[in-house]
């Protein structure tokens, strides 16, 4: 071969080379050029139910296609790929999957990776204006993945007897086809994903996944709005914002759920006042607060506070249907664990509802005396004053100035619960629902907890400011 014709067949590999990636939609995605943070933190989460609830327009959708790829094609920059992988993309109708998830997922899966298309209607040479029901996509690992697509108007049925790596939840789907899809991917410890803009209100996936109601360890979930996604125009942004009424600012704007008697505590922001748990010097510790209850659920908080008076939950010990004995041997348990300071006598002291001093007419004791009896020595005197109370949590969930003073760690799952989901009712009453631990969180914060009593010298004080920044700095760098 002549140097010439040398020359111009490497010319034709690299001229073939550069047309691959202009034409490789994934591959700009994987470089940052089209992708944010909050889409990152959704692809390296390595729990196996995770959605995001993000508003129109935030790049919802990017997360979800592009998932879809790198598992079908064995790339996934943030975990272990897998050969052969079968999925499902669910749609809420065959139209909407044509016009948006099935366009998406093409947009992001170059031509040179698709083996084959099998249509539900339309011509497979151009899949884009038809229904697709398979893609088969080449694996990087020699095999060959599978792309189904779904849609919830077919009807429970058509989701039964696969066996599925993961699926994905375009926008809300029914509840019964959510359950029938985590049977699924049951068998291979798959996972499931989606992306939705919470336009149905207070529905199951409300209390599934955004409140957790059963507390899975594999359940996550991520906040996009439009300040999240840096390439929408900012102009176009205030246009809408304009036009929308407050409940559609709620859903298509910040991703968030809505219910028309609103949130009490509208000041609670997941990403501010939640934290990870560390080690919490010993002299912050502060107080313990209970709510009792016997068929309903007990529910205990531990508090530390810091020298510039930040409130830290720390601990949190939440049951029903368990008595007294089992509860305070609970509490105790966790003061050892927590090296948590007694009252010289042995006895650990806390804070209770005034209710619980009182005797009933089947006991001779009250349970006050029944706890001080099992070594926790509570005191009764509490402030229940409801909107006073309600008025304190919300200074120090965010005060005028815009700062949090209250920091909860992770391991409480049901306070951080109850604060997402404690609304008001008819008049200027909250709904009496759910609001245990919110009960004795009030009746702490009533005590006004300050950062005085302890001296410290210059030097520890700004030791403690400097834990408490690193931790804050770590959360938002994770």
């Amino acid at each position: 071969m002549s140097q010439k014709k040398l020359v111009q067949k490497l010319k034709n590999v690299c001229d073939e080379i550069s047309k691959r990636k202009d034409a490789d939609k994934l591959l700009n995605y994987n470089t940052g050029a089209i992708v944010h943070k909050k889409q990152l933190a959704f692809h390296k989460c390595d729990k196996r139910n995770r959605w995001v609830f993000g508003g129109n327009r935030t790049g919802k959708t990017e997360c979800g296609a592009v998932e879809v790829v790198y598992l079908a094609r064995g790339v996934h920059p943030f975990k272990e790929n897998k050969k052969d992988t079968v999925g499902w993309v669910v749609s809420l109708s065959r139209q909407v999957q044509r016009d948006v998830a099935q366009k998406k997922i093409l947009s992001y899966l170059s031509p040179y990776y698709i083996e084959d298309v099998v249509m539900q209607s339309g011509r497979k040479d151009y899949p884009e204006g038809g229904v697709i029901d398979y893609i088969k996509v080449k694996n990087v690992f020699g095999g060959t993945s599978i792309i189904g697509f779904k849609s919830c108007d077919q009807g429970r049925e058509k989701f039964q007897g696969a066996s599925l790596d993961y699926v994905w939840f375009d926008e809300e789907p029914t509840e019964e086809i959510y359950l029938e899809c985590r049977m699924r991917v049951l068998d291979k410890k798959g996972q499931i994903f989606g992306t939705m803009t919470p336009l149905k209100g207070l529905t199951w996936v409300y209390d599934e996944i955004y409140l957790n109601s059963n507390n899975s360890p594999e359940v996550w979930y991520e906040t996009m709005e439009w300040a999240d996604n840096p390439f929408l125009d900012p102009k176009e942004v205030s246009f809408f914002e304009e036009s929308l009424s407050e409940e559609d600012l709620e859903s298509r704007k910040y991703g968030r759920f809505f219910d028309a008697n609103g949130l009490v505590y509208k000041e609670f922001d997941e990403r501010v006042n939640v934290i990870d748990p560390f080690d919490v010097p010993k002299d912050w510790y502060d107080n313990i607060s209970i709510d009792p209850g016997l068929n309903n659920p007990l529910s205990c908080h531990w508090y530390a506070v810091d020298y510039d008076g930040n409130v830290y939950v720390i601990d949190e010990h939440f049951e029903k249907n368990k008595d007294i004995d089992y509860h305070s041997s609970k509490i105790r348990a966790k003061c050892e664990r927590l090296e948590w300071p007694t009252d010289g006598r042995g006895n650990y002291s806390a804070l209770i509802d005034s209710a619980a001093g009182q005797h009933t007419l089947n006991g001779s004791k009250s349970v006050a005396e029944l706890f001080y009896e099992r070594g926790i020595n509570v005191n009764t005197k509490v402030n229940k004053d409801l909107f006073s109370g309600i008025s304190v949590v919300k200074s120090y969930l965010k005060n005028s100035l815009g700062e949090s003073r209250l920091f909860i760690f992770r391991n409480c799952p049901n306070l951080i619960r109850e604060l997402k989901s404690y609304f008001w009712g008819d008049g200027d009453n909250p709904i009496k629902r759910d609001d245990h631990a919110l009960d004795e969180l009030r009746y702490y914060l009533m005590t006004k907890p300050v950062a005085h009593l302890r001296p410290k010298t210059t030097i520890q004080k700004h030791k403690d400011r400097l834990i408490r920044k690193i931790n804050l700095a770590r959360k938002s760098f994770d």
